[in-house]
């Protein structure tokens, strides 16, 4: 099967189409929540708005995710030597991490500074994965 995936000449490309609309799901509809805990939107419910975003969020992660396995099995050894990509699972593991926090502690509940701390982290982490998740080609 990995064989087939990377000596395809379509199926690699649409592999990064989906893992890149996974992701475009995923951080879209993270800002969009982060702007709310900062205040912007007031009038918007905070709880109805978060149980829509994170549902995107679930999906966009659902898509990264199966398609980013995907593309790893086609170059698993290339990919674990590339110091990008080990940089980027670090931050995928940080970036759940954080979200845990973020849940367990009722963030949602509260929008407090540390709820707008950890909204913040969230947006930088991704930043962070996208940027590694460039960088992956160049190393």
């Amino acid at each position: 099967m990995w064989t087939a995936l990377a000596a395809h000449p379509w199926a690699y490309p649409l592999l990064e189409v989906v893992h890149l609309a996974g992701i475009a799901l995923l951080l879209g509809n993270l800002v969009l929540l982060e702007l709310r805990v900062f205040g912007a939107g007031a009038a918007l419910p905070v709880a109805a708005l978060a149980r829509l975003s994170l549902a995107l969020v679930a999906v966009g992660f659902a898509l990264a995710g199966a398609s980013g396995l995907l593309m790893f099995g086609t170059q698993p050894q290339e990919l674990l030597a590339n110091r990008a990509f080990t940089v980027k699972m670090g931050l995928l593991v940080l970036a759940g991490g954080n979200a845990a926090w973020f849940h367990g502690r009722g963030s949602l509940q509260r929008l407090d500074a540390t709820a707008r701390a950890q909204m913040l982290a969230s947006t930088v982490i991704w930043l962070a994965v996208l940027a590694c998740g460039r960088w992956i080609a160049y190393l």
